[in-house]
């Protein structure tokens, strides 16, 4: 085939193949089409987006309420033995009062004071608002209640207060102190201390639970700690304590139990308290006559006293001082003290500080008799924190010509007083000890053991626990 054949051949094949192919038209315009489909799409989906974040964002602000009834999340807490327990109390039975107080609660304006920001949550379900303990107490009408709250979508609770004169109407009862959200209390405290009248301490427990409430504390000649025990029981797991006008003379300890169990035990907040009362140049003139060691400043001392009366709950007037031995600790100055009630134990005090604060090393109760001749031993710490250290400081009473000290049930080892009576000696802080101090001839003068120095539970007067007693 000639070449002019095969050309002729190519190009009538080429041009058939043409035709039956077909050419797109420009693709522009298709994929504009598409392109504003998918925009047109995705603008309504963020418009429906938006509509949605902002219905959340104002139902979880409570702009936008939801029904009471509507479910929430419920914020995660273990179930609580107070919140759960069934309704106490002489109101328990006064149905239409205490539909009176669900609709009262909330009107003046009381869920701002629970700790959060103010107006962050509102009342949920009124019909849920539960009373746990209710009743017309001395001078008193008092509501214990339990109200769920909402943040738009999330759910908690309150336990809340109220209080009102006795007899009050549910518009009468006022807000008084509440516990809200997560971990709810197994103890509610209340407390009313009026400057004229009597005032009144509630605890409410769970229900199979004992509760005392305990007076001013007496500390016995013996070195023993007593209370006046000033509870009544109202219901089951509830106690009622009438209080004197304030400011009180003592701070109220609360004690809940169920068996051996101590469920809570605290001092009652609230007072105001009386303090000791000033602390006079004669007081301290007479606390310092046989101090042995560096004179302290008066600011110093006085602090230290103050600390001690206020610890023990003691008045200035009445109650016999002394400091047996002044130092320096950790670079501060630092005192052992003693305080007395008339015809009372003795309790010691090691304390180290300035004007700006300082530290309590030392509490311990201690039988009347002897005391001045007992030698006292308490655990340093580490300079700035509460760490024990194996360091124990040691002060000899007056006349004692020298002083051990025994780890555990080992050999005594003596211990180098410097001319205040005052030494330094080693006892591993995981073992117990006692120092001991001698006459010139030999004699015992007094033992005493040196606390593990454990302490944790500063809110009770000392002798309350056997890390604060000699006397066990």
């Amino acid at each position: 085939m000639s070449d002019t054949m095969i050309e002729s051949t190519l190009r009538d094949t080429l041009t058939r193949t043409a035709g039956v192919v077909g050419v797109p038209d420009d693709p522009w315009p298709g994929f504009d089409h598409r392109a504003g489909r998918r925009r047109r799409s995705r603008q309504v989906r963020r418009a429906v987006g938006a509509g949605v974040l902002a219905l959340l964002v104002g139902v979880q602000t409570n702009v936008v309420p939801l029904p009471g009834g509507t479910p929430g999340i419920a914020i995660a807490a273990p179930p609580s033995a107070l919140a759960d327990a069934p309704p106490r109390g002489a109101l328990a039975g006064d149905r239409a009062w205490l539909d009176d107080l669900r609709a009262r609660i909330g009107t003046d304006r009381e869920l701002e004071k629970l700790d959060e920001p103010k107006g962050i949550w509102e009342i949920g379900d009124r019909r849920k608002i539960r009373l746990l303990y209710g009743s017309d107490l001395p001078r008193y009408r008092v509501a214990l209640v339990v109200v769920p709250l909402r943040f738009g979508v999330l759910s908690t609770s309150a336990l809340v207060w109220y209080v009102g004169p006795a007899g009050a109407a549910a518009g009468q009862m006022r807000y008084a102190g509440h516990a809200v959200g997560g971990d709810l209390p197994p103890v509610m405290t209340l407390m009313q201390a009026p400057k004229q009248g009597s005032g009144l301490a509630v605890v409410v427990g769970p229900v199979d639970s004992t509760v005392t409430i305990s007076g001013e504390p007496v500390y016995t000649a013996a070195g023993r700690l007593e209370y006046r025990q000033l509870a009544t029981r109202d219901s089951a797991g509830v106690g009622v304590a009438v209080l004197p006008p304030a400011p009180l003379g003592f701070q109220p300890v609360v004690r809940v139990s169920r068996g051996d169990e101590v469920i809570d035990e605290t001092g009652l907040p609230g007072g105001p308290y009386a303090g000791p009362g000033p602390i006079s140049d004669a007081l301290l003139a007479a606390a310092t006559r046989d101090t042995r060691g560096p004179a302290l400043d008066r600011a110093v001392l006085a602090d230290f006293v103050n600390a001690a009366l206020l610890d023990s709950q003691l008045r200035a007037t009445g109650t016999t001082v002394r400091v047996p031995w002044t130092g320096t600790v950790h670079g501060q100055p630092a005192a052992l003290l003693t305080v007395q009630p008339a015809r009372g134990g003795v309790i010691a005090y090691a304390m180290r500080g300035t004007e700006r604060g300082g530290w309590t090393d030392l509490r311990l109760l201690m039988p009347a008799e002897g005391a001045d001749r007992r030698p006292i031993a308490w655990r340093l710490r580490v300079e700035g924190a509460a760490a024990r250290t194996d360091q124990v400081r040691v002060v000899a009473p007056a006349g004692a010509a020298s002083a051990t000290v025994t780890v555990a049930a080992g050999t005594p080892v003596p211990v180098d007083l410097d001319a205040s009576g005052s030494g330094i000696a080693t006892v591993p802080v995981d073992q117990p000890g006692t120092v001991t101090a001698y006459a010139a001839d030999g004699a015992v003068l007094g033992s005493t053991p040196i606390p593990l120095g454990r302490e944790s539970n500063f809110g009770q007067p000392p002798g309350d626990t056997p890390e604060t007693r000699v006397v066990q």
